[in-house]
């Protein structure tokens, strides 16, 4: 059994953003030498997600709608009386989830059609990261 763990870094420009990371955890699965087991990529954040989904702009724009009517930035929440301004981004976080399990099968990460990872950034403009966990043989 192998175990491959990386770190991956971004700074986005906007305070939401999706960000497409297949190819980073293709290479991340390359370097692992991991020919059957699971892919672990989880965000190291709780104002952020990891999608699975199309790489389609049509339906970043339709989440993200229908993320901010279902949790609309600057409302009276409770958590920003703490000063902060972010809870919209922590309830994002709970409605799309904060990780994804991706099976690997003969080397490969085994997707359906145009499935593909994304970075959900939901209280960006600074750094953050995702670990990317390689487990198997």
């Amino acid at each position: 059994m192998k175990s491959h763990t990386e770190y991956l870094w971004f700074s986005t420009r906007e305070r939401v953003e999706f960000i497409n990371i297949t190819d980073e955890c293709e290479r991340v699965l390359r370097e692992s030498g991991v020919r059957e087991g699971l892919m672990l990529v989880s965000a190291m954040h709780i104002t952020a997600s990891i999608w699975i989904n199309d790489n389609e702009p049509g339906i970043w724009k339709d989440a993200q709608e229908l993320l901010a009517n279902l949790a609309p930035y600057n409302r009276p929440y409770r958590h920003n009386l703490t000063g902060e301004d972010n809870a919209d981004a922590h309830l994002k976080n709970l409605l799309v989830g904060h990780e994804a399990v991706i099976p690997i099968t003969n080397g490969k990460l085994d997707f359906g059609p145009w499935q593909q990872v994304f970075y959900c950034e939901f209280d960006g403009r600074r750094r953050k990261r995702v670990i990317v966990k390689v487990i198997g043989e």
